[in-house]
């Protein structure tokens, strides 16, 4: 599967984004699909996932309550919804997939076979 991440931009502390990653084939029912965001110097960190259905989410700490992602497997998308923004939410944010239909929790970069380029999104305060 290849995947395209889309959506990152400026914006304000307080506003809200919506990012999307749009994967190539036929499978896509069959992945489940993650964000990680990196930040200038700091490690790739794990940001949301969803399970291949869309039944279930998982979230860090740092955006539960903030963030949404949800997925439209007609449309071969995952979205991140991205509200009340903070500045150290600036990073790029990258969207992954791994090829597994279960409904464990998966939050390592090691995790996904799959990855798209990174979309910039910087919050300024």
């Amino acid at each position: 599967v290849q995947l395209q991440a889309s959506g990152g931009g400026l914006v304000q502390a307080g506003g809200s984004l919506r990012l999307s990653c749009s994967a190539s084939g036929r499978t896509f029912g069959s992945y489940g699909m993650a964000w990680f965001r990196q930040a200038p110097g700091k490690e790739r960190e794990f940001v949301t996932a969803i399970s291949w259905s869309g039944g279930r989410t998982y979230y860090a700490d740092s955006v539960k309550g903030r963030f949404t992602i949800s997925r439209d497997n007609t449309k071969n998308t995952v979205y991140l919804q991205m509200n009340s923004l903070k500045p150290e939410d600036t990073a790029v944010y990258y969207c992954a997939a791994r090829y597994y239909r279960g409904n464990d929790y998966y939050s390592g970069p090691q995790d996904y076979a799959y990855w798209g380029r990174g979309t910039l999104v910087t919050v300024s305060s």
